[in-house]
């Protein structure tokens, strides 16, 4: 297993807390349109991620990120 892979399985296991309405997750699967998360969700989602792989993800950088695959490099290159 990749780190690359490593990370999306740590992150898709994260993402399980929050999918209240038991939503697939795919590595394409956006955060506010296919999970319908409000931005009190997307924070407190965000700050669990940060604290798991001991990141700082700011927010003009969040409101980048749309889909799950695009969270796994993100959180990549903040690890650098």
């Amino acid at each position: 297993m990749t780190d690359r892979d490593q990370r999306l399985q740590t992150i898709l296991k994260l993402i399980e807390e929050f999918n209240k309405k038991g939503i697939p997750v795919t590595e394409e699967t956006r955060f506010a349109q296919d999970l319908e998360w409000d931005s009190l969700t997307v924070m407190d989602f965000v700050a669990a991620v940060e604290d798991e792989f001991d990141v700082l993800i700011t927010m003009n950088r969040a409101a980048e990120i749309e889909t799950v695959g695009q969270l796994v490099d993100a959180v990549a290159e903040l690890q650098g």
